[in-house]
């Protein structure tokens, strides 16, 4: 029987879902997208997730050593079934597994999108870089801000799942302990992701032109629609006061995670990705979340940790659910 050559990856988020074809060096040799439907179907979701799964698996020139998904919310590794997906909720309790290993003939392992990021960067991204250049790393925790928020770990070279594959959650844990604290998708309230994701600081922006008390700002001029992360993010870069204040409000809230990240798993390496990343990174503000979760350390050893970008940007999901799928084999990333 030939040695499998290449992983199908697939990374199933809010907006979008990819598919790739991987080979055991984490080098993706072909890719393509489709647009989520806005408040779609579970049938219209799953339509076009196996439409290009089936492309995928037609393109293989060789043989295929599985399909690994990476899925945008909470999901149980053994059954692949989604459990309660705060940004796909049509989804819930559906296995991946059950529905794609009969359809394709392949083997199917899902994880959530986050902890795939983390193996990904851990195997073939900021990890690999950072042991090529003589700094091993031992725990690496990854944090997408995109469109919400969600953690992941390696450890040692392996995910590190809880019992149940959840944990990692980082985008709900609690930034704001107040009353008047904002209300997340999950029903609480005072979450990081409601707080530093995209669509809470498009939706907080929103709200605050609406108030009418920032009439100077260059915000107002633009139509409701278009007032999100995205041009809030260029407004801060022009030094509109609105907007450098909602950002900043966000890195507090994202320091205040990162710190409870700092002090539960004691990584040596702090790996942020996502859409609102590639803004933080635009400002130059990873330095002073850096500053500001070392300064709350409880002891020196706790606050030596890089915090750094992805290396993988766009393409962790796909790179990770690939790790995962030659760890899965038996080849090992």
């Amino acid at each position: 029987m030939s040695t499998p050559q290449v992983a199908v990856a697939m990374d199933w988020g809010g907006t979008w879902t990819r598919t790739a074809l991987v080979d055991r060096q984490g080098e993706i040799l072909w890719q393509s997208r489709q647009p989520n439907p806005k408040e779609g179907s579970k049938e219209e979701y799953l339509q076009i997730a196996e439409s290009l799964l089936s492309e995928a698996v037609d393109r293989a020139a060789g043989p295929i050593a599985g399909i690994g998904a990476a899925v945008a919310g909470p999901v149980e590794p053994t059954t692949g079934t989604f459990h309660q997906p705060p940004n796909l909720m049509v989804l819930d309790g559906v296995s991946f597994k059950e529905l794609w290993e009969p359809r394709f003939s392949l083997p199917v392992w899902v994880g959530n999108d986050a902890n795939l990021a983390a193996f990904g960067e851990y195997h073939y991204g900021a990890g690999k870089e950072s042991n090529d250049n003589g700094q091993p790393v031992k725990t690496l925790f990854y944090v997408t801000v995109s469109t919400g928020v969600g953690g992941g770990i390696a450890d040692n070279g392996s995910l590190f799942l809880g019992a149940n594959g959840l944990t990692g959650e980082i985008g709900h844990t609690v930034a704001d302990p107040t009353a008047g604290g904002l209300t997340c998708q999950c029903g609480a309230k005072g979450c990081v992701e409601s707080l530093a994701s995209g669509k809470a600081i498009g939706r907080i922006a929103r709200d605050k032109v609406a108030s009418g008390d920032h009439p100077g700002s260059s915000l107002t001029a633009l139509p409701t629609a278009s007032v999100d992360a995205s041009a809030v993010f260029d407004a801060a870069e022009q030094k509109d006061p609105l907007a450098v204040s909602i950002i900043d409000d966000a890195v507090d809230a994202l320091s205040i995670g990162l710190t409870n990240v700092m002090h539960l798993f004691n990584p040596d390496m702090i790996v942020l990705g996502g859409g609102v990343t590639d803004g933080l990174v635009r400002l130059d503000l990873l330095p002073w979340i850096h500053r500001q979760v070392r300064g709350r350390a409880m002891s020196r050893l706790h606050g030596e940790f890089q915090l750094t970008s992805s290396r993988l940007g766009d393409s962790v999901g796909l790179v990770g659910a690939a790790a995962m799928v030659w760890q899965q084999a038996g080849e090992k990333p």
